[in-house]
C-alpha cells in the first residue's frame, strides 16, 4: 500500500458532489448537478481564470447546419485518431455538439458572426470543412469561462486535492489542502477535472496548474488510466529563445485563414508532407517541424501571416501576444516551435465520465473517453468538456447515493517525487515531439532516482503528480515500439497493426504501475 503519514485535519464539509478543477468539464458538471438537486462544491487550485479553458483560442469543433454531417466530424476524428478512437464514442460526443452550443448560448455565451449574421465559422487542422465556431476572434475559451462562472455556483479557490477518499464501497470525499491546513470534505461522488500535464515539459501552452493532478489522483483511488504516451505537441507556439513556462500559442486558424509554415530558408515545411499541408493533423504537422529542425540544425521554423487582411480584427490575443514579444504579424516572419499542448490520454470513463470506482467521475483533458486515440483533432476539446461534463453531472446526480460519513481519515501520501527542474529537462530531452528507446529509458533512470518524501504543501502535492504521470507516460512510450497519432518513434516510424490497441495501467498495491493486458480499440 502506498505509505502516508498522520496530519492534523483542521477543518470538514460535506456536500453531494465534489468537483475537482474550475474550466469547461468542471464547471459545465457541477452545474448539471446543481440543477438536479445536488449540493456541490468546486475546488479550484487557482483563481476563477486559472484553467487550460480560458487560454484555448481557436474555438468548439460542432458540426455545422449545412454542408456538414455527424458522419463528417466522426470521419475527420477517427482519421487523426489514429485506429485507436472508440467509434462509439466519438459518434456519441459528436452527435450532441449542437445541444450542448445551445445550452452554452442559453447561459450567455456569444459567438462570432459573419455580415451575414449567422455564426462564423472557420476551418482547422484534419477538419475536411469550416465547423469551427469561436468568440473574440481568437478568446473562445476565455468566453465559455466567463459564461460557465456566471452561474454562480460554491468554488473553494485556492486549494489542493491531497487524495481521494474511498472504502470498499467507493468514494466517501477528498482531503483538500488550502490556507487553513489541511481539510476532509465528506461526499458521496467525485468528479475529477482537472486538465492536463503540460508541466511534464519545460515549454507548454498549459497554464502553471497542469500538474497532472487528476491523473495521480485517480491512480491513488485505484481506478485506470490509457493513452497518456500521446501527448499532443501543438506546432506553432511562439518562440523565444531560452523560455521556460507557459508560452503563447499562435491558433490552427490562423493557417486555416491561409498562413503558411516555412523554414529558415523560405521554404514549405508540410510541402509534401500530407494532403492537407499546412492543416494537415497536428502531430504530422509537429513532427514535420521537428524534423526540419534537426535536419537544418535550428531551433524554430516561421509561421507567415503578412499576406491575411484583417488580422487584428480576427486574432487580437495572438495579436496581442506577438506585440509583446517585439512582433508584428503584417510585417514580420512570426518564430514558432513545437510545444506541450494537450494529453489524449487519461482516466478510462464511458462517455457518461464514469470509471470502475464507484462514485468517481472524470471529465475534460483528464479523461479517456475513446474521443481522441492517439491524437486529438483540433477544437475537439471544448466539445469534449461541455458534452460530458454535462452528462457527469447528471450521472453524478441520477446514481447518488446515501451521504457516508466516515471517520476523518487524517492521512496524506508519502510519495516518490522528483525537483521540477530535473524532471522537466528529462521529459523535454527524452520525451518530446520524436523519441526513441535509449532517451526514454535514460528518461526513466532520471524518474527512478526519485524519493518518497511526505506532500505537505500544494508543489509537493503537484511534483509527486508530476512524477508519477511521468512514470506512466515513459512507461507506455517505450512499450509502444512504433509511431501512432501523436507519439513518434525514432527507431520505429511506422504504425503497427499489432499495436493498435490502448496500454492501460494502474497501481499495484506496492505502488509499482502494473499494465493491464491490452483491450482492442472499443472496450472502452
Amino acid at each position: 500500500m502506498t505509505p502516508t503519514v498522520g496530519v492534523g485535519v483542521s477543518w470538514e464539509a460535506h456536500t453531494d458532489l465534489v468537483v475537482v478543477g474550475g474550466g469547461v468539464a468542471g464547471l459545465t458538471a457541477a452545474r448539471a448537478a446543481s440543477l438536479r438537486g445536488l449540493r456541490v462544491l468546486t475546488v479550484s487550485k487557482g483563481g476563477p481564470a486559472d484553467t487550460a479553458t480560458q487560454y484555448a483560442q481557436g474555438g468548439i469543433a460542432v458540426v455545422a447546419p449545412t454542408g456538414d454531417s455527424v458522419e463528417s466530424h466522426v470521419a475527420d476524428t477517427l482519421a487523426a485518431g489514429g485506429g485507436l478512437c472508440d467509434e462509439d464514442a466519438v459518434r456519441s460526443i459528436v452527435a450532441a455538439g449542437p445541444a450542448a452550443i445551445a445550452a452554452l448560448t442559453d447561459l450567455g455565451a456569444v459567438f462570432d458572426r459573419g455580415r451575414d449574421g449567422v455564426v462564423a465559422r472557420t476551418r482547422e487542422g484534419g477538419h475536411s470543412t469550416r465547423r469551427i465556431i469561436h468568440s473574440g476572434g481568437d478568446a473562445t475559451g476565455a468566453e465559455v469561462q466567463r459564461a460557465l462562472g456566471a452561474a454562480g455556483l460554491p468554488v473553494l479557490f485556492g486549494a489542493a486535492v491531497a487524495r481521494v477518499l474511498t472504502d470498499e464501497h467507493g468514494v466517501t470525499g477528498v482531503l483538500v489542502l488550502d490556507e487553513r491546513g489541511f481539510g476532509v470534505v465528506h461526499a458521496p461522488a467525485v468528479l475529477l477535472a482537472t486538465g492536463g500535464l503540460g508541466q511534464l515539459y519545460a515549454c507548454s501552452t498549459n497554464p502553471a496548474g497542469a500538474t497532472a493532478d487528476g491523473i495521480a489522483l485517480a491512480l491513488h483511488a485505484g481506478a485506470v488510466v490509457s493513452d497518456i504516451e500521446f501527448v499532443q505537441f501543438h506546432p506553432t507556439v511562439l518562440f523565444a529563445a531560452g523560455s521556460v513556462g507557459r508560452r503563447p500559442l499562435i491558433s490552427e486558424a490562423v493557417r486555416g485563414e491561409g498562413a503558411t509554415l516555412v523554414d529558415s530558408r523560405g521554404r514549405s515545411v508540410t510541402d509534401g508532407v500530407h494532403p492537407l499541408g499546412d492543416l494537415a493533423p497536428r502531430d504530422v504537422v509537429s513532427r514535420a517541424i521537428a524534423e526540419r529542425l534537426a535536419a537544418l540544425g535550428d531551433d524554430h521554423v516561421f509561421l507567415d501571416a503578412r499576406h491575411l487582411e484583417g488580422f487584428v480584427e480576427r486574432f487580437p490575443t495572438i495579436t496581442g501576444s506577438c506585440a509583446e514579444a517585439g512582433l508584428d504579424p503584417a510585417r514580420d516572419l512570426l518564430p514558432v516551435a513545437p510545444a506541450a499542448h494537450y494529453s489524449c490520454g487519461g482516466v478510462v470513463t464511458d462517455v457518461h465520465g464514469r470509471t470502475e470506482i464507484p462514485g468517481l467521475y472524470a471529465a475534460g483533458e483528464v479523461a479517456c473517453t475513446g474521443l481522441h486515440g492517439a491524437n486529438r483533432l483540433a477544437s475537439n476539446s471544448l466539445l469534449e468538456g461541455l458534452v460530458v461534463g454535462e452528462r457527469a453531472g447528471i450521472a453524478a446526480a441520477a446514481e447518488r447515493g446515501g451521504l457516508r460519513v466516515e471517520a476523518l481519515d487524517a492521512t496524506v501520501p508519502v510519495l516518490p517525487r522528483l525537483d521540477r527542474t530535473e524532471l522537466q529537462h528529462a521529459m523535454t530531452r527524452d520525451a518530446l515531439v520524436v523519441r526513441d528507446e535509449t532517451g526514454l529509458l535514460t528518461a526513466g533512470t532520471t524518474l527512478s532516482g526519485a524519493t518518497p518524501q511526505s506532500c505537505d504543501s500544494v508543489t509537493d502535492l503537484e511534483d509527486a503528480a508530476l512524477t508519477l504521470a511521468a512514470r506512466v507516460l515513459v512507461g507506455a512510450a517505450v512499450r509502444r515500439t512504433e509511431s501512432r497519432g501523436c507519439h513518434t518513434r525514432r527507431d520505429h516510424p511506422t504504425p503497427d497493426p499489432d499495436q493498435a490497441h490502448s496500454l492501460d495501467q494502474r497501481l499495484g498495491d506496492d505502488g509499482e504501475l502494473v499494465v493491464i493486458t491490452p483491450q482492442l480499440t472499443g472496450a472502452n
